[in-house]
């Protein structure tokens, strides 16, 4: 058993300390029901002080045997407003040595093994979030002869301020450094190199989707399994609204200089401040990938359409009803009326005809539903689709889309963001799971969905037919799961481009 908040073995439920060594050191983890843990190691060197604001440097080695028995501490970081909190939970270490990683491997390896790695990415809109979350931990994967590796990153201005003098996207080099990690020392936890494969959600897809698109980017993994998560980046002026505001805001200039004299939590607070107007909508400043630098030296949405990222197997996908979970806890999806709609649709440019088939196939629904799906398609479903569709015919580069349909019967939250994180981690008894899921989701499906992603980790596929001409996507419902051929295209053939 362990302790939720912490990850620390419960006492007494240990009967040993394994011990590992790793280039800076040796660490010492805990061993409960045949799986060996290693919390918070770290792969880059406090980002604090002078460090504040720069390129990831390496750790510092370190004397005798390193502690690894508890998650490091978190990104500093704000909970989720009361709206969305009810669903979002948030686990807050304190602590400044925030860059660190979690392994968790199987007792009962043979001592030349050689497993097959997935490390986690975790979401949280660039501003939230953290390795220690119980849905997170990696126990079921490791029990299927995966070593599971989960990695914290900097969040918020700390990660991804835009600066004059400083490098853009801290938190994508961040997580380039830990995939760097992970090739140099998984061997010794029983892990393959070279059989690395890459799970992002939210957020962390989007910083996936970033590294995927780079030259280099299978020096950094083998296989990727992107959860709903945007594709793109945004123009650096964008991108740094939010910095400019808090600069603004704070009266300091917009550099390293500037923003290094304010404290962490200053910076955090200013910016929960600012970001209360921001929304998917486009609706005031919020963090985002900024375009431009060495992480992400242009629009990886763009890259991966002209070739980048083939010979890298992927698994890609969303929920259904994305959008529920940004707008029905606000009441959003209420307020919208038909004029709404219309003026959104405007804005965007998406043709009157996809609001027409939307309604279509949706009689009954609100402006706020038809409002929210049209996001969803441009966020996430469009995207997704013209990346598959851009690899059909590469043989190197098989593409599976998946959409994960159950609905929730929790506050009309429906198939929304993040309900499908339980599944596939097969943790539906998780406090975070039921916050959001309820007590009753099928485990039918958590069987199928955590099936299919240790398939495509231990052998490159997750069991259903790969991208093609004809548009296969894995449904994942109640029933476990069926192929729909090219679902509802009539209501993205046409969308524009982001």
């Amino acid at each position: 058993m362990t302790d939720a908040a912490t990850g620390a073995a419960s006492p007494g439920s240990a009967t040993d300390r394994p011990v590992v060594r790793v280039s800076a050191g040796a660490v010492r983890g805990t061993r409960v029901d045949g799986l060996d843990r290693f919390l918070g190691i770290p792969y880059a060197a406090p980002p604090v002080g002078e460090r504040r604001f720069r390129a990831p440097e390496p750790a510092a080695a370190w004397e005798g045997e390193r502690d690894a028995s508890a998650f490091g501490p978190t990104a500093p970081q704000r909970p989720y407003g009361a709206a969305i909190a009810k669903y979002l939970a948030t686990v807050e270490v304190p602590g400044d040595d925030i860059l660190t990683v979690n392994v968790w491997t199987p007792v009962d390896r043979a001592p030349d093994a050689a497993l097959p790695v997935l490390v986690l990415v975790h979401g949280g809109a660039l501003t939230r979030g953290g390795a220690a979350l119980p849905t997170y931990d990696g126990e079921r994967f490791a029990r299927h002869g995966i070593v599971f590796v989960s990695v914290q990153y900097r969040l918020g201005q700390e990660g991804f301020a835009v600066l004059d003098d400083a490098p853009q996207n801290l938190g994508v080099l961040d997580q380039q450094a830990a995939l760097r990690w992970v090739r140099r020392e998984i061997a010794a936890f029983g892990g393959d190199p070279g059989r690395v494969t890459v799970m992002g959600h939210s957020a962390g897809a989007n910083t996936l989707a970033a590294l995927l698109a780079l030259p280099h980017a299978k020096e950094l993994f083998d296989r990727a399994i992107l959860q709903s998560g945007p594709l793109v980046a945004q123009p650096a002026g964008k991108a740094g609204r939010m910095t400019q505001a808090i600069a603004k805001r704070l009266r300091v200039p917009a550099t390293r200089a500037g923003f290094a004299a304010v404290p962490a939590d200053d910076l955090v607070a200013h910016q929960t401040a600012i970001a209360a107007g921001g929304s998917p909508a486009g609706r005031g400043p919020t963090v985002a990938l900024a375009i431009g630098g060495e992480a992400i030296p242009r629009n990886p949405l763009e890259a991966l359409l002209s070739g980048a990222g083939r010979g890298i197997p992927v698994l890609i996908g969303s929920t259904s009803e994305e959008y529920r979970l940004w707008l029905v806890p606000t009441g959003a999806v209420d307020r919208a009326s038909r004029l709404t709609v219309t003026l959104a649709r405007l804005a965007t440019r998406v043709p009157a005809r996809i609001v027409r088939a939307h309604r279509a196939r949706r009689p009954g629904a609100k402006p706020g539903e038809i409002l929210g799906e049209v996001i969803t398609d441009m966020l996430l479903r469009g995207p997704i689709t013209r990346l598959a569709d851009s690899r059909v015919g590469a043989a190197d580069s098989p593409t599976w889309v998946y959409e994960f349909r159950w609905r929730s019967p929790v506050d009309d939250l429906g198939a929304a963001h993040v309900m499908e994180l339980g599944f596939v981690f097969d943790r539906l008894a998780q406090p975070d799971a039921i916050g959001i899921g309820g007590p009753d989701g099928p485990q039918p499906l958590a069987d199928a969905m955590h099936r299919a992603w240790v398939a495509f980790v231990t052998d490159g596929d997750p069991g259903w037919e790969r991208w093609s001409e004809r548009r296969p996507v894995q449904a994942f419902d109640a029933d476990g799961g069926h192929i729909d051929y090219a679902p509802r295209q009539d209501e993205l053939d046409g969308l524009p481009e982001r």
